[in-house]
């Protein structure tokens, strides 16, 4: 463990940079080694503190809070609590409140759906997107095809699963002028791990597009500046960035596009007057219109002490933990091959640390060559302590393309008998006979330390012949 340790500094020297989130390790997540778990789905979830924990429970213990629609003490208590959180995430994404809005929502795909549902799609109109967003940006399609609005999306390219930027600039020109464009791409892939270009953003503005930056993979491990980058929506999960709580996300929204936005239905909490015998309601103005019901204001408060948690460590310092990491596993897995000369894996994105994160999403082989099932992989990787994902993650677009499955596949799999409204994941196997229908994910967080990436290095030599 020594001389690999040595030769892992060799090759990132850098890496004692971060040693404080080793002691962080040590005094907040210590139950990490007190179970022996080695945690490795960060882009999955993140990992709270134990001082986060403490935190939010010493609010709720001192404090006395009450349903914010009202002007009473206790609602009025709870008023400044939501208020604090909301302004301390524009701080944190350095997003002007003159400029941006922030509307709480349950999570990254609640924040995507007021969108899809809001936005002013008509016939000329356009949705664009590229093939590697998380299902929940896809779902929005079904908005635009209901409403007229064509769609149409942008391939990637093998054997990195980066964008086409030639054919992204000729489909950008397909905006037409007067009518609604919209714009969706990630700016972290939560397959591939592919950090796109953020000039993305000012270049679909120029050609007529409005942007939809999904922020979910990219947030945890990266500075996000609004001041410098700024499109139009942007979606995120807090658990992501700092673990607790779960159940809260936010639409980070620019003014001028969020009044653009239109609400299907109007709900408790989102009205200034709504009449029975009037048949009219009249929608609040900014994020109120968009937050329905009674907003989570207990947990709120918890995504405030989360993101100053974050900010004490310092976002530089977790991206520089991950990108080293992240080097010295891609570095490893890729050499490992059977003794007939096969590789062990295949690495689906980007081999090296530029412009990635840090999800390695990989296939075992056999030494024939022929695949491993990847719930086999999990299955033996839980019997070691070790939490990893498999799946398509919810990204069907960069796992068509990874895993070499074809349109034709795809048509004749969806038109077959007994197929037209039901199919289910082992119908899918089927169709496909032959080829991988997932992957296995290995996502490196803020806390992932030398020792977790060598105890999955070690599962993964086992593998070997």
């Amino acid at each position: 463990m020594q001389n690999r340790y040595a030769d892992f500094l060799a090759k990132y020297p850098t890496y004692p940079d971060t040693s404080a989130l080793d002691d962080l390790r040590a005094s907040d997540y210590s139950r990490l080694d007190s179970s022996g778990q080695v945690y490795l789905d960060y882009t999955g979830g993140g990992l709270y503190a134990d001082s986060q924990v403490r935190k939010h429970q010493d609010i709720l213990l001192r404090g006395v809070f009450g349903n914010p629609h009202s002007s009473n003490p206790t609602s009025m208590a709870a008023t400044r609590l939501v208020e604090g959180a909301r302004k301390y995430v524009l701080d944190f994404f350095n997003a002007d409140p003159a400029e941006y809005d922030l509307v709480f929502t349950a999570n990254a795909s609640g924040a995507l759906k007021l969108v899809g549902e809001s936005y002013p799609f008509a016939p000329g109109g356009h949705y664009l997107l590229t093939f590697d967003n998380h299902n929940s940006v896809n779902g929005i399609r079904e908005f635009a095809h209901a409403k007229g609005a064509d769609v149409t999306y942008v391939p990637l390219c093998l054997p990195d699963l980066r964008v086409d930027e030639d054919q992204l600039t000729r489909s950008l020109t397909l905006a037409k002028v007067g009518a609604d464009n919209l714009f969706a791409f990630p700016a972290q892939s939560n397959f591939s791990s592919v950090k796109h270009p953020l000039d993305w953003i000012e270049k679909a503005h120029a050609a007529g597009w409005d942007v939809l930056m999904d922020a979910a993979a990219f947030a945890p491990n990266n500075r996000l500046d609004l001041s410098h980058y700024k499109p139009d929506f942007v979606p995120l999960s807090f658990y992501k960035i700092f673990g607790y709580p779960t159940g809260l996300g936010a639409l980070l929204a620019r003014k001028d596009k969020l009044h653009k936005l239109h609400r299907p239905w109007f709900a408790g909490g989102t009205i200034t007057v709504a009449s029975v015998q009037g048949d009219k309601y009249y929608l609040a103005e900014g994020h109120a219109a968009f937050e329905d019901g009674t907003v989570d204001y207990l947990n709120i408060p918890a995504i405030e002490i989360g993101l100053r948690h974050i900010e004490s460590i310092g976002i530089d310092q977790i991206n520089e933990r991950v990108r080293c990491l992240t080097g010295w596993l891609l570095d490893n897995i890729i050499e490992m091959r059977h003794s007939t000369g096969v590789p062990l894996v295949r690495v689906y994105g980007p081999t090296d640390t530029e412009a990635r994160g840090g999800a390695v999403t990989v296939n075992f082989f056999n030494a024939r060559g022929q695949a491993v099932d990847h719930r086999s992989i999990e299955e033996a990787a839980n019997r070691e302590n070790i939490s990893l994902r498999t799946g398509c993650f919810c990204n069907p677009g960069a796992g068509e393309v990874a895993l070499g499955i074809s349109r034709v596949e795809l048509d004749v799999c969806f038109n077959g008998p007994g197929h037209e409204n039901r199919l289910t994941i082992d119908d899918f196997r089927l169709c496909i006979d032959g080829k991988s229908s997932g992957a296995v994910r290995i996502s490196v967080g803020m806390v992932s330390n030398f020792a977790d990436i060598e105890r999955l290095l070690s599962f993964v030599r086992a593998l070997l012949d």
